[in-house]
């Protein structure tokens, strides 16, 4: 019987919740919560241990807590590491995928894991392991663990691995050449999409190209008659963090009222961005955020209006359809108060 190692994070391994989010790797021998579920469901293998880790210390410590899984890992015999589902849970998702990239290129066994579209681990390694089309809640936990197992079970019974489409696993940048039948030839097939196309009937490109969406540049502004916002991906936020915005892979943005206030001080704000040395703005956070110049040059004349709420997220590797969620939202708020102008300030 093959052997399994399946990484969970604190949640799912019972350790407790957002209060446990900062538990440091450890490995258990045997199953728990997903893990056990995982290993009724295998054919060809058997979960011998489970890897538990809270997401945030994940988050923020990541080349540590990947060191700490490989030492916890070495000497131990395994054929193939699972993770997740993810599903919706955007630290719990690239925590999945830094566990599987890791342990597939440190020890050379396949990995898959499972989340939804649109979490934001789905894009990081997409070579490095297989990711399950899965769920968007934990709601669909008996839905995605099968996923898990039945395309593990083919793993490790070295079954021939088909393409994304067919297997239900999202692209991985590899092409697959498939041999059809010398009468479907690429001009039959050609012409059979046009006409489905033409006659508005549903077709099936063999060649999918993402579109970019192309924002054209705004004209030049009289800035003492702009409407001015700050928005900002630094991750400077309140002490406390009240929106518990991830150090990364973020789903999530913080609204604060600035309404009567030209600093902000030491203590009140830190930073929770995990791409760089908070240190410099937790001493100083208007490096992150320039209220005081900003309150000048609306004083002076020179910006006709300072919007009195400030937008803050984090923005490393979050993707895209996060991004542009977010940013939608935002707008509203600024369309409320007839903003025109935008700062966009970054780490």
């Amino acid at each position: 019987m093959k052997k399994v190692i399946m990484y969970l994070n604190q949640f799912y391994g019972g350790i407790g919740g957002e209060e446990k989010a900062d538990y440091e790797p450890s490995l258990l021998e045997g199953t728990v919560g997903p893990s056990k579920a995982l290993d009724d469901m295998l054919t060809a293998g058997t979960v011998t241990h489970t890897i538990l880790c809270g997401d945030g210390y994940m988050a923020s410590h990541t080349a540590e807590a990947l060191e700490k899984i490989g030492k916890l890992l070495e000497g131990l015999e395994f054929d193939i590491l699972t993770a997740g589902p993810a599903f919706m849970s955007g630290r719990y998702g690239v925590s999945c995928v830094e566990v599987c990239n890791y342990v597939h290129k440190n020890f050379g066994v396949p990995a898959v894991t499972c989340m939804f579209e649109e979490n934001p681990g789905r894009e990081m390694y997409p070579q490095a392991m297989y990711v399950m089309a899965g769920s968007k809640s934990g709601a669909g936990m008996r839905k995605d663990m099968p996923k898990i197992a039945a395309f593990a079970d083919k793993l490790l019974k070295g079954e021939e691995i088909l393409w994304s489409d067919a297997e239900g696993y999202f692209p991985r940048g590899f092409r697959w050449q498939i041999q059809l039948p010398k009468e479907e030839t690429a001009a039959k097939r050609s012409v059979a999409m046009l006409k489905k196309k033409l006659a508005g009937e549903p077709f099936e490109t063999e060649l999918p190209i993402d579109a970019e969406e192309m924002v054209p540049i705004a004209p030049p502004r009289d800035a003492s008659k702009s409407r001015v916002a700050f928005v900002s991906t630094g991750g400077l936020v309140p002490m406390g963090n009240p929106d518990h915005i991830p150090s990364a892979a973020s789903t999530r943005y913080g609204r604060y009222d600035l309404s009567g206030k030209n600093v902000l001080k030491k203590g009140e704000w830190k930073s929770v961005h995990g791409g760089y040395d908070q240190t410099y703005a937790d001493e100083e956070p208007m490096l992150a955020m320039p209220l005081d110049a900003l309150r000048r040059l609306e004083a002076e004349g020179k910006i006709g209006y300072f919007h009195p709420w400030f937008y803050t997220t984090t923005g490393n590797q979050t993707n895209r359809v996060n991004s542009v969620r977010m940013a939608k939202e935002i707008v509203e708020h600024l369309k409320a108060d007839d903003i025109d102008t935008v700062i966009f300030g970054s780490a």
